[in-house]
């Protein structure tokens, strides 16, 4: 079976990260920062050590944080575009493998302690990530665009080149470890999450296999998701309690989603 979270010392409670809401048209652009949504492993550096979102402790070299400041950093576990899997692979490991993190950055998009907003994070932002002078720690890059067709393009841009999307953050807004508008995400397709909750027996092909997760989303909703499965995934299922990400294109009329494919298992 496939594990639900990283199987490491737990600290006492979840990271107390920012979480984003969906982007949609209408909302005013020229409040918000744009930066490239990087498809990695949350990172949160606590000033001494780093934790994924779920509040677990990562194991990174020492190498890997060396003059990192004592002060809360956010940002994202990254090895590259079309790289999730081996992001990770490499963050999950107990022993760090010194070759395998020699190709992960941390790209550094907030500062959880600061008490500004983000137009003051920013600046001071990106004197921290100089101070840390090290070429695998990068400040994520962030402009403004003016309109929805300049967004829209600019995620088309960033898809074709092998990435997720695109996030925005409010300028006035201050760090909330909370879900709201303050932070939103803009994919080409939506995604979510939901909790494993059974494993529904394979037929014909996929005889002696699982042939759909039985899945609840947080309103309690439940339906089978099977579909982007790999045989692979289906002979060793997601366990039952983990939390996997699927992307839909919207809900039918009892609220359940509609086209859901399976994209990966959720690291808590």
């Amino acid at each position: 079976m496939f594990f639900s979270a990283f199987p490491r010392q737990s600290v006492a409670a979840r990271a107390p990260v920012m979480l984003a809401n969906v982007y949609r048209p209408g909302i005013v652009l020229a409040d918000y920062w744009v930066s490239e949504k990087y498809d990695g492993v949350r990172g949160y550096w606590d000033g001494h050590q780093l934790l994924t979102r779920g509040g677990e402790v990562i194991h990174a070299p020492d190498w890997f944080v060396a003059a990192w400041p004592q002060i809360p950093m956010d940002g994202e576990l990254w090895a590259g575009r079309g790289r999730f899997s081996h992001a990770v692979s490499t963050v999950r490991q107990q022993r760090p493998d010194d070759a395998a993190w020699r190709q992960m950055r941390f790209m550094v998009f907030d500062l959880p302690g600061h008490k500004g907003p983000f137009d003051e994070r920013l600046p001071e932002l990106r004197v921290t990530v100089k101070k840390i002078a090290l070429p695998w720690v990068h400040l994520v890059e962030q402009i403004k665009v003016p309109t929805h067709d300049a967004l829209q393009t600019m995620m088309d841009k960033i898809v074709a080149q092998g990435g997720e999307g695109l996030v925005l953050h409010r300028g006035t807004s201050l760090y909330r470890a909370e879900r709201n508008d303050d932070l939103l995400k803009f994919k080409p397709y939506d995604d979510t999450e939901a909790r494993v909750v059974g494993h529904v027996p394979g037929k014909g092909k996929y005889q002696g296999m699982v042939g759909a997760l039985l899945v609840e989303t947080p309103d309690g909703k439940r339906f089978k998701l099977g579909s982007g499965m790999t045989d692979e995934q289906r002979r060793h299922a997601p366990a039952i309690g983990s939390l996997v990400t699927y992307r839909y294109r919207g809900v039918n009329d009892s609220g359940i989603p509609r086209f859901a494919v399976f994209m990966r298992v959720r690291e808590e």
